[in-house]
C-alpha cells in the first residue's frame, strides 16, 4: 500500500498525468481487492470521485464505508485532490455477440440432403411425382 501510494505521489509531482487519472489509478490501492472487483472508478468531477458499483447493495454498503475510503485517497494523494466519493449503480452492458454465418438462399429442399446417392433418388422421384 505504501508502494503505491509513494509511485502515485511521484507521478503527481510529474505533472504529466492529470489528476482525474490519479484518482481513477489510487482507486484499487485505497479500497482493496476485493472492493476494487466489484466497483470502478469512472471520473473526478470537481473533487468527487465517481464510482461504478454492480447494485443498490454494494452502493449502501460503501456508502457507510466512504469516509474511511476518503482518508485512505488523501493518504495517497494528498488532501487537494479527492474530497468526496460518490457510488453510482453501474448500467449492464451486454457482452459482445456471435456474429452467426447465414447459409446462403437454397430453392431447392434437396440440398440440405447430405448423402448424395440419396439426394438423386429424391431428386428423381420428385421429378417423376410433379411430372
Amino acid at each position: 500500500m505504501e508502494r503505491a501510494g509513494r509511485s502515485l505521489a511521484k507521478l503527481k509531482l510529474s505533472g504529466t498525468i492529470s489528476a482525474d487519472e490519479l484518482a481513477i489509478a489510487a482507486w484499487p490501492a485505497a479500497v482493496g481487492k476485493r472492493i476494487a472487483s466489484h466497483t470502478r472508478a469512472v471520473a473526478l468531477v470537481r473533487g468527487n470521485l465517481v464510482v461504478e458499483v454492480e447494485d443498490a447493495v454494494w452502493q449502501k454498503q460503501l456508502f457507510y464505508l466512504r469516509s474511511h475510503m476518503i482518508r485512505k485517497m488523501r493518504e495517497i494523494l494528498g488532501d487537494t485532490i479527492v474530497s468526496e466519493v460518490e457510488f453510482r449503480i453501474a448500467v449492464k452492458r451486454r457482452p459482445p455477440g456471435v456474429a452467426m454465418q447465414v447459409a446462403p438462399a437454397s430453392t431447392d429442399d434437396a440440398d440440405s440432403i447430405g448423402d448424395p446417392i440419396l439426394r438423386i433418388l429424391y431428386k428423381q422421384a420428385r421429378k417423376k411425382a410433379i411430372g
